[in-house]
């Protein structure tokens, strides 16, 4: 009986050490979805450094949407935008940006002409809706 109780103690014990273990290396996943849809090109700057900032706080631990509509389309669009190459690291950095194509059509906007890194999705706002749904964090883009 003596052998029992300390079989039982050591394997919850050691249950207990495992889990602490798994518990350590299980970070969270952050998601977080960015609803874009303004001209002003500073609110464009200051959504990449907000991204940046999480990136630092978590690293490698969280996934970025951007969904650019309305007039922040130029954001994607080649031959408008200042931020390409941001735009084009940050999409290798589990940032993905998504141009909606209800705007698209409303601004003549074609695919081709936005950055070769750039998802389109039906509509901006509905994909915001979708993400939050998902559980995903939401974050709207602009300035003060």
């Amino acid at each position: 009986m003596k052998n029992y109780f300390r079989l039982l103690i050591l394997t919850l014990f050691t249950t207990f050490i495992l889990n602490q273990a798994n518990a350590q290396n299980n970070v969270a996943q952050h998601k977080v979805v960015v609803q874009l849809n303004t001209a002003d090109t500073s609110a464009w700057s200051s959504t990449i450094g907000n991204i940046k900032n999480l990136q630092k706080i978590w690293p490698n631990n969280v996934i970025v949407e951007v969904v650019v509509h309305g007039k922040a389309l130029d954001l994607l669009v080649v031959a408008k935008t200042h931020l390409a190459n941001e735009v084009i690291e940050m999409s290798k950095t589990n940032v993905q940006f998504s141009a909606c194509e209800n705007s698209m059509r409303k601004h003549q906007i074609e695919k081709s002409e936005l950055l070769s890194i750039a998802n389109t999705v039906p509509s901006g706002v509905a994909e915001v809706i979708l993400k939050q749904e998902a559980g995903w964090s939401y974050l709207k883009a602009g300035v003060n």
